[in-house]
């Protein structure tokens, strides 16, 4: 991403989000305030371009961010169950949450954060749909790729010595891997059973067939948005480097626990994806 610049492929995410609510069923994610929250989100331009978002690449991608999602939220419930109190979204984008938080979220404190530039365009989005911040939300500007993580979450009331759970959904394959490590050290250090859920892009020589041809799509699409992969691991590379920083329960959410666990009797082609997978770990 270019200095100053907000994130370009953030409305790509939103708009494959949007179109899993209008184009599939069963629901694998419940997302209505997705549709319109950009105009190439609204239900009219998803409609109008009903054979691009049929696909097989389009397809796999709007699997990918429904269940994506989907398993941090299920995580992030069960966080709460344990008494985790703050929800850190980091790399934000144009995540709803905060305008359809569950009960039990409604207790949490939520920092939605985001690179300054991109965090000003969201945060005008969700304006001009009319929807308010809600008094538990604090939007924090935050560049991953410099030190400053946890000290501008402290400055926004975030408390290190309680728990703590925290989404970080298609961002890591953007940062360094030092930014990375950085980010991931940080999360380390918090206290109270704090959790951590991140997805990854495989490497190219670990992917095959259509899930190669996808990503190979994805970092040329995102390379000329300027928005290049720098970053990818295999699974026991992240699962050595979260091991490593000092996280302790790390469970990896491969294809076929995905594919079991949310496309199981679906009658479409949504599939689990294979190139860019979902791990969760525990202090």
């Amino acid at each position: 991403m270019l200095p100053g610049r907000a994130s370009r492929t953030m409305a790509r995410t939103a708009m494959r989000r949007a179109a899993h609510q209008l184009l599939d069923w069963p629901l694998i994610f419940e997302d209505p305030i997705a549709v319109g929250v950009v105009p190439e989100a609204s239900k009219q331009a998803i409609l109008d371009n009903v054979a691009e978002h049929r696909t097989p690449a389009s397809t796999l991608l709007r699997a990918l961010f429904a269940f994506r999602s989907r398993f941090a939220e299920d995580r992030l419930a069960q966080a709460t169950a344990r008494g985790v109190g703050q929800y850190v979204i980091l790399g934000a984008g144009l995540d709803t949450f905060p305008w359809r938080q569950p009960e039990f979220a409604q207790r949490m404190k939520i920092f939605y954060v985001d690179h300054p530039a991109s965090l000003a365009l969201t945060m005008e989005c969700f304006r001009l749909r009319d929807l308010p911040i809600p008094p538990n939300v604090s939007f924090v500007a935050v560049d991953l790729e410099k030190p400053e993580l946890g000290e501008r979450l402290g400055e926004h009331g975030f408390d290190c010595e309680t728990g703590a759970f925290c989404s970080v959904l298609g961002v890591i394959q953007y940062i360094s891997r030092s930014a990375v490590e950085a980010l991931l050290r940080v999360a380390a250090s918090w206290q109270g059973q704090s959790e951590i859920v991140l997805s990854f892009v495989l490497p190219a020589d670990e992917l095959d067939g259509e899930e190669y041809d996808t990503v190979t799509r994805i970092f040329t699409f995102t390379k000329a948005m300027d928005e290049p992969f720098i970053t990818r691991f295999s699974p026991s590379e992240i699962y050595g480097f979260l091991t490593r920083i000092g996280f302790g329960e790390i469970f990896h959410l491969t294809p076929k626990r995905a594919q079991e666990r949310y496309f199981t009797g679906r009658n479409d082609s949504l599939r689990a994806p294979r190139f860019e997978q979902l791990i969760a770990a525990i202090v």
